[in-house]
């Protein structure tokens, strides 16, 4: 989400529970994270999320090029490869701290969220970025009905009216019954339901864990599921259909084009570019604050789209991106918080 990544809306939550990396003879532990300051900046803060968000919307808009192109298993191997690649040569040279003092929490985490990414990124074959990202915010929502039902914790009505008129908003935007039905508009919420559960994850079982070991074996598992699908479509090959409708069932494509590989090698470089920038912000501002503005990534989606394409939304799905941020940031500004919960 995020995704991660190019999250990768996703990526969000790994900036949002990030906590400043343990001091070790009054240095951080990780050198990117030197010089990080305590006093809050605010502005710069929502500059860096705004700039990591516009980023995402923009690359996420070229999914539909790659997916003429290539297949969403092989999609995701090779930007694994390439991000793990980049990873490594950053902490042989010192600058991010990939060991986990969990590994198994956070490798399950990262299926949570490459199961989101999966559908997220497996869902831009069909529709666009901005229902797909409509879907995957749903995530707050999510979060919202775990805590009632599963963590039973006590969720207060203006929780409950924020979440119902969220929902309202995702609905207005993937309009399933908008030119005859259309059930496959509804896939995108399975992205959010699996981003929450990542979220909630990061916060029972990650805490105090470097956001770029997070990262690390999130394209670990997500590398993992790629290759799983490739060795699946050929064992058992489907008819794929020509271009982007192709996506999800088509499987090892070489040579790939330029166009396509290419872009991927540009999405991996962005999944950690949005990672590191996100967590600067989340050190810069308080984590409600810079968390709001995640929401922002709607709206650059439609713009991009604009740009790009010439896609104009209508005034419903307009209404409904509006209710969205609007209900989204207000479940985060509200949402009750653990001391130090969410602090860089």
């Amino acid at each position: 989400m995020v995704l991660l990544q190019s999250f990768l809306p996703t990526l969000a939550a790994i900036g949002k529970n990030t906590k400043r990396p343990p001091r070790v003879n009054g240095q951080a532990r990780d050198k990117c994270a030197q010089g990080a300051m305590h006093e809050e900046r605010p502005g710069q803060a929502a500059a860096m999320i705004l700039g990591a968000m516009a980023a995402l919307g923009l690359f996420d808009n070229f999914v539909g090029l790659i997916a003429r192109d290539m297949g969403l298993w092989q999609f995701h191997l090779m930007r694994a490869a390439m991000a793990l690649a980049a990873l490594g040569v950053l902490a042989a040279l010192g600058l991010v701290r990939l060991g986990a003092q969990r590994p198994w929490a956070v490798m399950l985490r990262g299926g949570f969220l490459a199961l989101s990414m999966l559908i997220y990124f497996g869902s831009l074959g069909f529709l666009s970025v901005s229902e797909v990202a409509a879907g995957l915010f749903t995530a707050p929502i999510w979060t919202l009905l775990f805590s009632a039902v599963i963590q039973r914790k006590r969720v207060g009505g203006a929780q409950v009216a924020a979440a119902v008129l969220g929902f309202v908003g995702v609905l207005m935007v993937l309009d399933p019954l908008g030119h005859g039905v259309r059930p496959l508009a509804l896939i995108p919420l399975a992205a959010g339901f699996f981003y929450a559960i990542g979220s909630v994850a990061t916060r029972t079982w990650c805490t105090g864990e470097s956001a770029f070991a997070m990262l690390a074996w999130f394209f670990v598992v997500l590398g993992a599921m790629g290759a799983i699908g490739l060795g699946v479509l050929t064992l058992w090959p489907l008819p794929v259909p020509e271009g982007a409708p192709g996506f999800a069932l088509r499987g090892w494509v070489w040579p790939v084009s330029g166009t396509a590989l290419g872009l991927t090698v540009l999405q991996a470089g962005a999944a950690i570019a949005a990672v590191g920038t996100i967590m600067r912000a989340y050190q810069l501002g308080e984590a409600a604050f810079v968390a709001s503005f995640e929401y922002s990534l709607l709206i650059f989606a439609a713009f991009w789209s604009w740009i790009l394409w010439g896609d104009v939304p209508g005034a419903q799905a307009i209404a409904g991106m509006a209710l969205i941020i609007v209900t989204g940031a207000a479940l985060v500004l509200v949402a009750p918080r653990a001391p130090g919960e969410g602090a860089p």
